[in-house]
């Protein structure tokens, strides 16, 4: 099958294509030898600043502190933190001895980490004091009993005792497994992600491809390191191309603007649930156009962006915002918007840097344009499979090497995507399939609402009929009625909901996507409950 690809004609001119390592220690090393002082990691809680010599220095320290503790390469290596030099140590320090960092999901329940500790045979944990009840309670669900040491976030680990031994002598290659990532399993277990060092690299690298990225960048990090965007973007990006990363602790809208400038960020990596909040600061916390002079563009990924909130932070904040695609299965970006003045087009992910993308129809026959079809992706980046899942890998991979994504979409002639949905939230009402997205934007274009998703609901006339939930913004009142008008106007009757819920949160995931498929049981779930 012939896949359609964005040619490679713009991006870094370091290290991609000039250093002739195959992993990440290769790549640590070729910045600590090149560039030693310059900063990689500045951490604003602790004002700490790692440069490219230290980070080569406590990489290998904390390799040499994990083979003493009996860990053998290629075993689990698990950390549950927020962000900051302790989790950053972890991830990178785990790459450079050869182990396999396994990041743990603090908003996942105990039931599914205890599942994770399990199958990941993970025998050392590092946990923060913030996790340690939740690791606590996961690990006694779990049938081993892996060694829990204190780390601290901007410290590092507390080891039991100083270690003067050789760094791991058995270096990782290009194929060697570098992490094992969890999804989120909003539809079953949760399924351990296997990437190797070539796909974290290739991940960081297409992420450098796509925004020009040089070592003269700094990202700031707001999204969690147990999350594939902060590891492969907001990591991997700056470490592939030589510059600097920004690691608060968490996201915060109100500190947001501050860290951008006092961190001197060129770059961020959002969800639009981030965008949303921005949008909400007060007009006096918007910073002046001269001390965001430097930032080049923000990005958005994990979940759509509705152009209706596109187009506002814009015309608020003067940036652009590029709007992205990415998996845990391919290391994050598939697919990007050109940065200015090159072309971006509200409501589309973009196109395809560093791997192939085409959508197929479903016997996997590239689709004409602008044709429904499945998004498959093709490429370095693209993982090594599921850990101990054979079908899930056999369902997932083709033969030919493209992975099924499960995501519905068209691409016109110019290679842009347009997503319409996962195939397993697809409402087919009446034999009609509808996708959820489309009503989505209609309730996002009204001003009153922070959050929506559209989902379906059984229905003994047409197989399933559309309701939605809203988050409203502060202020705004519950106007059922009102909205339903508005996505009639917008979509017609058949496709707008019959039901509109409005509720303070909704569902997310670790990066901040709307868990679609958790709303109807939510819904019924509340309406069970007995009147006070």
């Amino acid at each position: 099958m012939t896949g359609v690809s964005h040619p490679d004609t713009a991006g870094p001119t370091a290290p991609v294509g000039s250093w002739q390592g195959q992993s990440v220690r290769d790549l640590i090393d070729y910045w600590a030898d090149r560039t030693p002082t310059r900063p990689f990691l500045i951490c604003p809680e602790h004002d700490r600043v790692v440069s490219y010599g230290d980070l080569r220095q406590e990489t290998a320290a904390f390799a040499r502190q994990v083979g003493m503790l009996g860990v053998k390469p290629g075993e689990s290596v698990a950390f549950a933190s927020c962000n900051g030099y302790g989790s950053t140590l972890a991830f990178l320090g785990a790459l450079y001895g050869g182990f396999r960092a396994t990041p743990l999901n603090l908003v996942a329940g105990s039931d599914a980490l205890g599942y994770v500790l399990d199958h990941s045979d993970s025998g050392l944990i590092l946990v923060s004091d913030q996790a340690r009840p939740l690791i606590e309670q996961a690990a006694n669900l779990a049938q081993g009993n892996p060694i829990r040491l204190r780390l601290d976030p901007d410290t590092g680990p507390e080891w039991p005792i100083a270690s003067e031994a050789a760094t791991p002598d058995r270096l990782p290659t290009g194929a060697s497994v570098g992490l094992l990532m969890y999804t989120s399993g909003t539809t079953g277990r949760p399924k351990g992600v296997l990437l190797s060092h070539e796909n974290l690299i290739a991940g960081g690298q297409n992420t450098a491809l796509a925004h020009e990225l040089t070592d003269h960048d700094r990202a700031l990090c707001v999204l969690p390191l147990y999350h594939i965007n902060g590891q492969c973007v907001t990591v991997m990006g700056p470490l592939v191309s030589g510059g600097s990363v920004v690691m608060p602790h968490r996201f915060s809208a109100s500190r947001f603007w501050r860290q951008i400038t006092e961190g001197e960020c060129t770059w961020f990596s959002v969800v639009p649930t981030q965008i949303s909040y921005l949008l909400q600061l007060p007009e006096t916390e918007t910073p002046d156009r001269h001390s965001v002079s430097g930032l080049r563009f923000g990005r958005s990924a994990s979940s759509a962006l509705p152009p209706a909130i596109h187009r506002a932070f814009e015309s608020r904040y003067g940036i652009p915002i590029v709007e992205t695609m990415g998996l845990t299965e391919t290391a994050a970006q598939i697919l990007s918007n050109p940065l200015p003045p090159g072309r971006r087009k509200y409501g589309s992910p973009g196109i395809a840097y560093g791997n192939q993308v085409v959508i197929a129809d479903q016997h996997q026959r590239p689709c004409p344009p602008d044709t429904v079809g499945e998004l498959l992706v093709r490429g370095r980046n693209v993982m090594l499979g599921y850990l101990n899942n054979p079908e899930a890998t056999a369902e997932t991979l083709t033969v030919d090497g493209w992975l099924r994504t499960g995501d519905l979409g068209v691409m016109d002639e110019d290679g842009y995507v347009y997503v319409r949905g996962r195939i397993k939230e697809l409402i087919i009402k009446g034999g009609e399939n509808i996708a959820p997205r489309e009503v989505d934007e209609a309730l996002y274009a009204q001003p009153g609402v922070l959050e929506a998703a559209a989902f379906a609901r059984p229905c003994p006339d047409y197989g399933q009929r559309i309701e939605a939930c809203v988050v409203l913004k502060p202020g705004a009142e519950p106007d059922e009625t009102g909205l339903i008008s508005a996505c009639i106007n917008r979509l017609g009757p058949f496709k707008s909901p019959d039901r509109i819920h409005f509720r303070d949160t909704l569902p997310k995931g670790p990066s901040g996507k709307i868990q679609r498929l958790k709303l109807l049981d939510l819904v019924d779930l509340e309406c069970a409950q007995p009147e006070p």
